[in-house]
């Protein structure tokens, strides 16, 4: 009876040893497949730094090319706007001394300029008036009416400071020479193809807009510090 016994136990000792052994193998074989797709995803994520390596590479590569290109049309721009200063200075040395500097390139440029920095319509514009009362004889290089402003353009191809006080004493005497203007503001405004800071200070200080040419359009230079009203 007790030898049964023994036997049976003996007989699911066995049966659990061999379950043991099974289950034991079937985790070596699910860790060993385990650490094969480890493996395998190591080699892919190798791989995959790899490509992203000579992505990188590639994009600085990219990058580079570009900064050298912008780089390349920065200087073009810049000899471009160069090239357009010294056409337009030439010309304007040229105009001026056919003494067409107003007429060819400030006075077509002045509505367009006056519309964009200070939202006035221009409804007339005439190019050297001339004048003359008793014994004296006044010429205005543009003149510009805009809402109740009439701007009164002196123009030289490089404006010096000696010529401000001739527009300085030419402002003084306008109406008298053209009192139909009487009844709006007077703006006075040097206009040049080389306007120096200094003489662009001197202009601001006497409330005077000061019109400088940019490659191929006309600009208030100190607007924001200028009044019209005053």
């Amino acid at each position: 009876m007790q030898q049964l016994a023994l036997e049976k136990r003996v007989d699911r000792l066995e049966e659990a040893l061999m379950e043991l052994i099974y289950q034991s193998k079937k985790t070596e074989i699910k860790i060993e497949k385990l650490s094969d797709e480890m493996r395998e995803f190591k080699n892919e994520m190798k791989i995959f730094k790899d490509e992203m390596r000579e992505f990188k590479n590639e994009m600085k590569e990219f990058k580079s090319e570009m900064l050298e290109f912008k780089n390349e049309m920065k200087n073009f721009k810049d000899e471009m706007r160069e090239f357009k200063r010294e056409i337009n200075k030439k010309w304007g040395d040229l105009a001026n001394k056919l003494g067409t500097l107003a007429e060819d390139i400030v006075a077509p440029g002045v509505p367009s300029a006056i519309k964009t920095d200070f939202n006035l319509e221009v409804v007339e514009v005439s190019v050297r008036r001339k004048k003359k009362l008793k014994h004296k004889i006044r010429e205005y290089d543009v003149i510009a009416v805009a809402g109740t402003f009439v701007f009164v353009i002196d123009v030289k191809s490089t404006y010096r400071k000696q010529y401000l006080d001739d527009f300085q004493e030419a402002i003084s005497e306008f109406f008298n020479f053209f009192p139909e203007y009487n009844n709006l503001k007077i703006v006075p405004v040097i206009a040049s193809l080389n306007l120096s800071q200094e003489v662009i200070n001197i202009a601001t200080s006497k409330n005077w807009l000061a019109l400088h040419l940019f490659g191929d359009y006309l600009k208030f230079v100190n607007k924001d510090k200028v009044n019209l009203t005053d």
